[in-house]
C-alpha cells in the first residue's frame, strides 16, 4: 500500500479482504458459533404446480420449500413465539446449484451456523430424497425475533438457543 493511500481507502481494502475471507471477520460479542449439524430435516414433495415454463421448479418456489422446513423445524421447539417475541426474516442467501425437475422427493436440511444475541443464522441445503449427493440448492438464512408491538429487537427464545446447541 502505498503511503499517499487515505484512510478511507485502506479501511475500504481491509473490508474487502475481510468479505473475501469471512474466517477472518470475529463474530459480535454474544454470539455462540454452532458446528454445523443436523438440526432438521423437512420431506418435501415437489408438487406440479411448482413448475415453470421451462419444466423445473420455479426459482421462487425454493424460498417455500425453505419456509415450510423452518416451520416444520419450530413446530418442534415448544416456546418458540409469544405476543412479546416473534421471527422475522431479516437476510435469504439462495445457491441454485441444479433444477429441479418433477415427480422429485425433496429434504431440506437445516443447520445452526451462529446464535447472536436476538437472531440465529440457519444453513440449509435442498437436496435429492433418494439421492442424498444431489445437491439443488444451498445457503443460509437470518432470522430475528422482535416484539410485533415495538418493533424491535428481542432476546432470541431459550427454546430456541437450548435446540440448536443441543443439535451441535
Amino acid at each position: 500500500m502505498s503511503s499517499s493511500e487515505t484512510a478511507p481507502k485502506k479501511r475500504a481494502r481491509a473490508n474487502q479482504a475481510e468479505a473475501a475471507d469471512p474466517a477472518s471477520v470475529a463474530p459480535e460479542a454474544g454470539t455462540t458459533s454452532t458446528q454445523p449439524g443436523p438440526l432438521f430435516v423437512a420431506p418435501i414433495s415437489v408438487r406440479w404446480r411448482d413448475l415453470d415454463a421451462f419444466n423445473h421448479v420455479n426459482n421462487a418456489n425454493y424460498l417455500t420449500y425453505l419456509e415450510e422446513a423452518r416451520l416444520h423445524w419450530l413446530q418442534h421447539v415448544p416456546g418458540w413465539f409469544d405476543e412479546q417475541s416473534m421471527p422475522v426474516l431479516a437476510a435469504s442467501e439462495i445457491n441454485y446449484r441444479r433444477p429441479i425437475e418433477w415427480p422429485a422427493q425433496l429434504l431440506v436440511e437445516l443447520a445452526c451456523e451462529r446464535l447472536g444475541n436476538s437472531s440465529v443464522t440457519l444453513a440449509h441445503r435442498i437436496i435429492d430424497a433418494d439421492d442424498r449427493d444431489r445437491l439443488y440448492s444451498d445457503g443460509r438464512v437470518v432470522m430475528v425475533w422482535m416484539n410485533p408491538t415495538t418493533g424491535k429487537p428481542v432476546a432470541l427464545p431459550q427454546a430456541i438457543r437450548d435446540a440448536a446447541e443441543a443439535a451441535a
